[in-house]
């Protein structure tokens, strides 16, 4: 059962998210305006001819955690109606309430430093530090942070690619595994198998070196890369490492909190976040604030006295009214949000029973399968460097199958002996 869940996670993540990143594509293109000129009857007034961008991706975040919402909220409705613990224990227990870890409610650690079991009462209380690491590891404290996590990772990577080039972005993203597994090492004490190692090693490999070796494409390759861009791609991924690594830490010590519901928890709280961000007036480019920050306003020269603060109008009314004046661009709109709540129940599923690990590389080697497929259906081709590649990431997957089946095979024996 463990492979067939592990299946078809993969194939709805590469599924939905293959017709999400479509969607994706269109929204960056323009879309005509119905907003009639005086001038020439019928031509689009505003902006190129052509037509006009969407004008937020705040919106289009927010748009996806809504729709990611209401999919987790169906998903766990359904399947508490079908189970029967929607009429047996209500609502609250099958949105919220998390068993907590057994293990972690029968040792609490002692003023003294010792593991004590928890039917003997402590002689002292709780100092504050004790307290706050209590509540640093509560669930809302976790998922407020894996929230905030995620909701600010998006518009850095998108901040970093207008300073660094396209390929330097995928190759950055492709090492991905690097950061999850390190994060999860520091922070949490999480300890993994020694092929895990080598298999994240040759995963990494093989896919930079299918990416560096790619064909270049013209529009796709062209830009410097700046120091400030890298350090934001850097960035990134350490908030991308510490997302992966805290989800996996929600899991440890809450095992019966499910996937379904963590998925609904945070698209939630990232609503709330960015509603605010998108009802009121924010700076039109973010890196004006920095000379106005106290603590990095003393390494940059002071703005000037005219230098103005140029506020942008709310991003949700700019972009109802985008939405209202280019009526096309409302049904890749839909896509893009249905898609990627579709995509995320089968994410969150993974996540749960097989670890953030095991989903990034699901993640990471996705464009390269999607390349494969190109490569049956259209006759592509693929130079010897990236077939190099291949051989490296399948050595990896090889690797990690043959100890599964390795350890498949001794649980069996030991079945079958007792």
């Amino acid at each position: 059962m463990g492979v067939v869940r592990l299946a078809i996670c993969i194939g709805g993540v590469y599924a939905a998210f293959l017709l999400w990143a479509v969607a994706q594509e269109r929204l960056s293109t323009p879309f005509p305006s119905t907003a009639s000129s005086s001038s020439k009857g019928g031509h689009p007034s505003s902006g190129s001819s052509e037509g006009d961008r969407f004008p937020s991706p705040l919106f289009l975040n927010y748009a996806q955690s809504l729709a990611s919402c209401l999919s987790a909220l169906t998903y766990l409705l359904f399947n508490g109606w079908r189970s029967g613990t929607l009429s047996r224990d209500g609502l609250w227990e099958v949105l919220v309430s998390p068993m907590p870890n057994g293990a972690a409610q029968k040792e609490r650690i002692g003023v003294d430093g010792k593991a004590v079991s928890e039917g003997l009462r402590m002689e002292k209380k709780e100092t504050v530090d004790e307290q706050a690491a209590r509540l640093r590891r509560s669930l809302p404290a976790l998922l407020l942070q894996v929230s905030t996590f995620q909701t600010i990772a998006g518009p850095i990577g998108f901040l970093a690619l207008r300073h660094i080039s396209f390929p330097t972005m995928v190759l950055g993203k492709s090492c991905k595994l690097i950061p999850v597994m390190l994060l999860n090492v520091l922070l949490y004490r999480r300890r993994f198998s020694s092929h895990k190692y080598v298999v994240v090693a040759l995963v990494t490999a093989g896919i930079s070196i299918f990416m560096l070796l790619a064909p270049k494409k013209a529009g796709k390759g062209g830009g410097s890369d700046s120091a400030w861009g890298l350090s934001l791609l850097l960035f990134n991924l350490m908030v991308d490492g510490l997302t992966n690594s805290t989800q996996d830490q929600i899991f440890t010590l809450y095992p019966h909190y499910t996937g379904q519901q963590m998925m609904f928890h945070m698209s939630l709280l990232a609503q709330l976040i960015l509603l605010p961000l998108m009802l009121l007036p924010l700076p039109s480019s973010p890196l004006s604030l920095l000379p106005r920050l106290p603590i990095i306003a003393s390494y940059l020269p002071p703005p000037s006295l005219d230098a103005h603060l140029a506020l942008a109008p709310p991003a949700a009314v700019t972009s109802i009214n985008f939405l209202i004046t280019h009526p096309t661009a409302l049904a890749p709109l839909l896509a893009y949000a249905l898609l990627g709540g579709l995509g995320q129940l089968f994410i969150f599923e993974t996540i749960q029973h097989f670890g953030s690990l095991t989903l990034t590389m699901v993640t990471v080697t996705r464009k390269l399968f999607t390349m494969l497929l190109s490569v049956l259906v259209f006759e592509h081709k693929l130079s010897l460097g990236q077939w190099v590649g291949v051989g490296v990431v399948f050595a990896g997957i090889g690797v990690e199958a043959g100890v599964k089946r390795r350890e498949v095979m001794r649980s069996s024996r030991r079945a079958r002996r007792s």
